[in-house]
């Protein structure tokens, strides 16, 4: 019999998971920080087509998921040799949909922004910055499916790697692009998303490199050609499909939120462009540990060692809220003083500073609730999970409704991801401890 999972195993996963998810957080750090000192246009525009972007990749995350949590059952039962020939099958998916993405991106984003946005202004920022970022998307999508490979065989050590890559082309083009400095052209809002763009692909050239020389000969069947197996494609999909839909059905209803806030007004834009930005780095251990989780369950599972599931559902979540309260004690002991990093109107930043203060509560509700939700995942009964947070986003939305109309106060608009977490935290719950989940075959 396997011994429990060890913290140290815990954090040894979780880590560089967490280090990886840095890379767009910090891509949105840096983009907001310039940003911001150009005024609440380019905050918000670039807050609101940054998201709208999110939208279409959410849809290869989600299929990343459903790749995840297969080549972890097939790494806890020793059957690598599967695990290339799973990857092939995903790349050739992945191609497939960043082509019709990217084509959807290029040919309706005007129109579809024209739609969502209220200001002229933000929606012409928007365009601006769209038309640049569009380009990054195949990259992205195979980015997301690196990731669910590493983070399946449990060696996410490169996922580290490769946010420091993104994370240093990004900053070095920020300073570049937004403000004309080193003898480039000053493009603005513009030149944060070619910046984007650029550590995107930087991202996708160091994964390809990296696993070419150093998984190629170790028994994964990578970078091999593969016949296409039907059946295997069919058993992907089913896993992959619904975690793709509740991906975008999520991030959509994330998207509206904020299109929402829009129509509150270009200061509650700002407001919650930086509010968000923080959020962003308050939820990363939040969203490294749940991806732990739901490997984990997964691989223990492929083990044969069910007993342990709830054990260990436990244990990970006891490590997040270590990782985690510090960082919301911290940001909430100083809210001024980290506004005050995105914007040089200290009256505008003592604005941001009830937001503050509620994504602090909101974050750790979100550390449960994430958990628990990926455990379900983790289970591969994907389509319960698409239906436990179908419900709760019903709710979550219109309740963002509700207080977009009671209330003039945004802080009180994102009260609603307190709601949120405490839902997914009791309905996942639940869900682990009644259902006959074990019974689940991937």
């Amino acid at each position: 019999m396997k011994s429990q999972i060890s913290n140290k195993e815990i954090w040894s996963i979780a880590l560089p998971i967490m280090l990886g998810n840095m890379a767009q957080t910090i891509i949105n750090f840096t983009d907001t920080a310039f940003l911001g000192h150009l005024g609440v246009i380019a905050l918000g525009a670039s807050m609101l087509a940054g998201l709208f972007y999110f939208v279409f990749t959410t849809i290869a995350a989600g299929f990343a998921v459903g790749i995840q949590i297969i080549v972890a059952r097939r790494f806890g039962e020793k059957n690598h040799e599967r695990i290339g020939i799973i990857f092939g099958h995903g790349s050739l998916f992945v191609l497939i949909l960043g082509a019709i993405l990217f084509s959807v991106l290029y040919f309706f984003s005007d129109h579809l922004l024209l739609w969502l946005i209220d200001s002229q202004n933000i929606y012409e920022a928007s365009l601006d910055y769209i038309k640049y970022r569009q380009f990054g998307i195949i990259f992205v999508c195979f980015n997301f499916l690196y990731r669910a490979l590493y983070v399946g065989i449990s060696n996410t050590k490169v996922i580290t790697y490769s946010t420091i890559v993104m994370a240093i082309v990004n900053i070095i083009l920020d300073y570049c692009l937004i403000f004309g400095n080193l003898g480039l052209p000053a493009m603005g809002i513009g030149g944060a998303a070619i910046a984007s763009l650029c550590a995107e692909v930087s991202a996708f050239i160091f994964f390809t490199l990296y696993s070419h020389i150093t998984l190629r000969k170790r028994g994964f069947n990578l970078f091999k050609v593969h016949k296409l197996e039907s059946g295997l494609m069919r058993r992907i999909l089913k896993i992959s499909t619904p975690t793709m839909i509740q991906r975008l059905f999520s991030f959509s209803v994330w998207f509206i939120f904020f299109v929402l806030i829009e129509k509150m007004g270009e200061t509650a834009t700002g407001i919650s462009s930086i509010t968000r930005s923080i959020y962003m780095i308050l939820i990363t251990p939040c969203f490294a540990f749940s991806t732990t989780t739901n490997t984990l369950v997964s691989r223990i599972i492929g083990e044969g060692e069910t007993n342990q599931v709830f054990s260990t559902i436990s244990k990970v979540l006891k490590n997040s809220l270590l990782c985690t309260i510090p960082i919301v004690v911290f940001v909430a002991a100083f809210p001024t003083q980290i506004a005050g990093i995105y914007t040089d109107d200290m009256d505008f930043a003592k604005l941001v500073v009830p937001s503050i203060l509620m994504i602090c509560s909101g974050t750790i509700f979100q550390c449960i609730g994430n958990a628990y939700f990926e455990a379900v995942s983790g289970t591969g009964n994907t389509t319960a999970a698409l239906y436990l947070e179908a419900v709760i986003l019903v709710i979550y939305i219109l309740f963002i409704m509700a207080m977009t109309h009671l209330t003039t106060r945004v802080e009180w608009v994102w009260s609603a991801e307190i709601l949120y977490g405490a839902l997914l935290g009791i309905i996942c719950y639940l869900y682990m401890k009644f259902a006959k989940w074990d019974k689940n075959c991937v």
